[in-house]
């Protein structure tokens, strides 16, 4: 229980404490918007490695070197936990933003961040609208800010982290359009760190994998049509290879 107050109060506290820090940044942006968003990405990443140490979360990371340095990428993963995006977040090399459901957008400061951070907010009800967030992914990724997707739709609740809901394919056009590489994220056991037996948080060791960089282009004909698919196989096969390990 101890944990999770602290979590919460580093979160309230971050939030209000840190509205000159984007009025700051706002007036760096005029600038230097790229430096903006570099110090914005470290800021963030520095709070959200802090909630991990205080929710007593080891972390093991296999393949980061797979990720490439001079591209942007997608990187599509499963989804457990709230936790899922702290632990991938703290850990991306360069600008990443994330689509986030569209409820997101109602929640003060929060959703200031996300802004900043190149975050897009999905409406999952209105395909028209969906197909807007996902054509800004596609203009972000050409501008140079590698995305984050999680292609279940939602926080998969089952109990047995092998069993993933159905990638939905319209995710992944946004390597498709751009020729951008596709890692696969595999995660395994974020759901025991809180959504297993909330409200508390507990200590848990996850696995984070990133697997070889997927370009759609060079792959097979019936991988390509049905890439959400492939990219399944792929996260399904190593969370289950992965989870003798947590």
């Amino acid at each position: 229980m101890i944990r999770s107050l602290l979590i919460v109060i580093l979160i309230v506290a971050f939030l209000i404490l840190s509205i000159p820090i984007l009025i700051v940044e706002w007036i760096i942006g005029k600038f230097n918007p790229y430096a903006r968003d570099i110090s914005s990405l470290r800021i963030v990443q520095f709070m959200f490695k802090l909630i991990l140490f205080i929710a007593g979360t080891k972390v093991t990371v296999i393949g980061e070197d797979r990720i490439p340095k001079n591209t942007p990428v997608l990187y599509v993963g499963n989804h457990r936990s709230y936790f899922d995006v702290v632990l991938t977040y703290a850990r991306c090399p360069g600008l990443t933003g994330y689509v986030a459901k569209d409820s997101m957008k109602k929640i003060p400061l929060l959703s200031s961040w996300m802004k900043r951070l190149h975050c897009l907010f999905l409406n999952r009800s209105d395909i028209k609208e969906g197909l807007k967030t996902i054509l800004q992914g596609i203009d972000q990724m050409k501008n140079g800010v590698s995305m984050c997707i999680f292609p279940e739709g939602t926080r998969n609740e089952a109990s047995d982290d092998t069993l993933l809901l159905p990638f939905k394919e319209g995710s992944l056009k946004m390597a498709e359009k751009t020729g951008y590489p596709i890692i696969p994220m595999s995660i395994n056991n974020t759901r025991n760190i809180f959504e297993a037996h909330r409200p508390f948080i507990r200590s848990a060791h996850v696995v984070l994998e990133y697997g070889e960089p997927i370009y759609p282009k060079d792959l097979p004909k019936e991988q390509k049509k049905f890439l959400g698919a492939h990219c399944q196989e792929i996260i399904q096969n190593t969370i289950s290879k992965n989870q003798s390990l947590v």
